[in-house]
């Protein structure tokens, strides 16, 4: 049986962090390419200037990145790091910044800095590139993970705390889409290499029993430390329990979800991009939202429905289709989302049994209405 399981070289978490960048550059060179959201760098800015100095790094910062990740940004941040001299890309900001990074260094000396914990993203191997229109074209796979990731607490505090609420959203459906992957002896995407797609099954691989550990360790931490970490976020105070939550919304969850594979959660998220007011929120919130519907369409125990339903509702993520802004969505869009969500390549056929759109679209409308009766029963707001 072939098992695959893939991690950045190196993984750093501290306040003030960014200081040590130059330190990490200098493994490589000293010149790096940095591409970065014009928000993020401003807010850095004498931390990247401090770096420079303390360690006799240059940082040239990309020409042309405007925060989308396409072919033709990729290829002139490309020609750009070649003719400079750059010896590693970093990537610094959120999503978009980040994917293009990974691209750019197209699986080579990368280093990345997130600004937000909102996501699972900067620890792994794949981007999701789109057209110069901004519609989604693929994703990309690399031949490694970044080789170091590194988290400044001191900026990830400061961030409004929806993003970090967000992050643990999109790890929640960690564990429980390993576990399905698990109990269907599925494939995932740790063991392809670059250029591979999920055709090309003999490249892919079972997860590990690593990566099962690490996805169960993610949602326990997020029970255990998830509100203490929102309040603290808050208020701009970095806690033990904060720290606990960025490792889990960062490492734990992207480490979890790319080496035990993802499910009926996140294939759902992708669905409901066909919802007119899913602009209005994150992915993380969505996922959050859509990991209720997984455990409603595996007729999950109703002790685990409810902590779930009972976690979302502590730390601010959306329960219901209310809560999306979405309550008045017809039975006719909802089997479109569920067929979306269905479609032939979608995870959630990683699922231990058989799943059809329509029973997708019962538990989607399920779940929104078990999400509502139980804010309803704690005497919440709809």
């Amino acid at each position: 049986m072939r098992k695959a399981f893939i991690t950045p070289t190196k993984y750093v978490q501290g306040e003030d962090e960014l200081l040590n960048l130059g330190y990490f550059v200098k493994t490589f060179g000293d010149k790096a390419l940095l591409i970065g959201d014009p928000f993020a760098l401003n807010l850095v800015k004498d931390k990247l200037e401090e770096t420079q100095k303390k360690w006799g790094i240059e940082l040239v910062y990309a020409d042309g990145f405007e925060g989308e990740c396409c072919r033709s940004v990729i290829t002139k941040l490309q020609s750009q790091a070649k003719e400079a001299g750059c010896t590693c890309t970093i990537g610094l900001g959120g999503g978009k910044a980040i994917d293009t990074s990974k691209c750019v260094a197209a699986g080579t000396n990368l280093i990345i800095c997130p600004t937000i914990a909102a996501t699972d993203a900067p620890t792994s191997h794949s981007a999701v590139v789109y057209t110069d229109d901004h519609e989604f074209e693929d994703y990309a796979y690399f031949k490694q993970s970044p080789s170091v990731v590194m988290i400044d607490t001191n900026v990830i505090v400061t961030a409004p705390t929806r993003f970090l609420v967000s992050g643990m959203g999109d790890a929640l459906a960690t564990f429980f889409e390993a576990r399905a992957n698990v109990r269907s002896c599925s494939n995932v995407n740790a063991g392809l290499p670059c250029g591979a797609n999920r055709a090309e099954g003999t490249m892919l691989g079972y997860g590990t029993d690593a990566s099962y550990a690490l996805a169960t360790l993610c949602y326990e931490n997020l029970k255990k430390y998830g509100v203490l970490a929102k309040v603290a976020c808050d208020n701009e105070q970095i806690t033990p329990a904060f720290e606990k939550i960025v490792e889990t919304n960062i490492l734990l969850s992207g480490l979890g979800f790319e080496s035990s594979g993802l499910a009926a959660a996140h294939a759902i998220v992708d669905g409901m991009t066909l919802l007119p007011a899913h602009h209005d929120f994150f992915h993380g919130e969505m996922v959050a939202f859509c990991t209720i519907c997984q455990l409603v369409l595996e007729n999950a125990p109703k002790e685990e429905l409810l902590e779930v339903i009972d976690f979302c509702i502590a730390v601010g993520l959306p329960v219901s289709l209310a809560d999306m802004n979405s309550e008045d969505v017809d039975d006719e869009l909802l089997l479109k989302v569920a067929e979306k969500a269905c479609i032939p390549d979608e995870s959630i056929h990683n699922m231990p049994f058989p799943v059809t759109a329509q029973a997708t679209a019962s538990a989607i409308k399920v779940a929104s209405q078990i999400g509502a009766a139980r804010k309803k029963e704690l005497n919440l707001p709809k």
